[in-house]
């Protein structure tokens, strides 16, 4: 089975142009082109599910378009997204940010998916996809250092409930290093697919890694990959693996 990971900032794009008129300018503007170049990359790639963070499901910078919906009818896929902010939050009240979503993207028969949510943070939003033979959580952790280590704790808690083997997945803005998440790994079984410790962020100069996927003994990685696609500030994450069911 092949997941593919990315981060695409909305299909803002990247560089220079992204900071004018003044600086984070282009949070407000989307690109088609840049949108189109997303989904001809994920449809190249061919993969069985696609985790995306940050993604626009229909305002007014996307030109009302929901990209969840838009890269999965292109490759044929279902799409199954969320705003990112607690259904409590103020922030489902703002223009734009409302749509400011995270989404699966899958191939396969879907068993289930539930929506789950951190007591902590500003971005709270868990999605859970169930496959026949594993669950995929994807996560998108907060900025603060605090908050993150709380919403770890949480997302254990969470992880240990599942009776099948796990993939957890997502940007985890591990801006102190990996070792950030060192006992939650420990603690919940887990490793990184990406064994070398290769960065993803930011994209052009990649000095950081924000991104992981992390999984379960039961689960065997055959192939990671971090292409040097350059249509967000985070690079796409790739891995094929199978499940042992034995």
């Amino acid at each position: 089975m092949k997941f593919l990971l990315y981060n695409i900032r909305y299909a803002t794009g990247t560089g220079p142009s992204f900071h004018l008129p003044v600086p984070g300018a282009g949070y407000l503007r989307s690109s088609r082109q840049v949108l189109n170049q997303i989904t001809q990359f994920i449809k190249h790639e061919d993969p069985d599910i696609v985790g995306l963070i940050e993604v626009d499901t229909g305002s007014v910078r996307s030109g009302l378009i929901n990209q969840a919906e838009y890269i999965a009818d292109a490759i044929g896929h279902y799409s199954i997204y969320q705003c990112k902010y607690g259904v409590s939050s103020i922030n489902n009240l703002l223009p734009i940010v409302r749509k400011q979503s995270n989404a699966f993207l899958s191939a396969p028969r879907v068993h289930g998916e539930r929506f789950h949510y951190f007591d902590q943070g500003i971005k709270r939003l868990i999605i859970e996809l169930e496959l026949e033979n594993c669950a995929i959580f994807l996560v998108h952790l907060s900025l603060k250092f605090r908050h993150r280590h709380d919403q770890l704790r949480y997302l254990y808690s969470l992880i240990k409930q599942s009776r099948k083997p796990v993939i957890v997945a997502g940007d985890f803005n591990t801006f102190w290093g990996d070792h950030e998440i060192f006992l939650f790994c420990q603690a919940a079984g887990l490793t990184s697919a990406n064994q070398l410790g290769l960065p993803s962020y930011p994209s052009r100069t990649p000095r950081m890694e924000l991104d992981f996927i992390l999984h379960s003994p039961q689960i065997s990685i055959n192939r990671f990959e971090i292409p040097r696609k350059l249509f967000s500030d985070h690079l796409p994450l790739i891995c094929e693996f199978d499940i042992n069911t034995g």
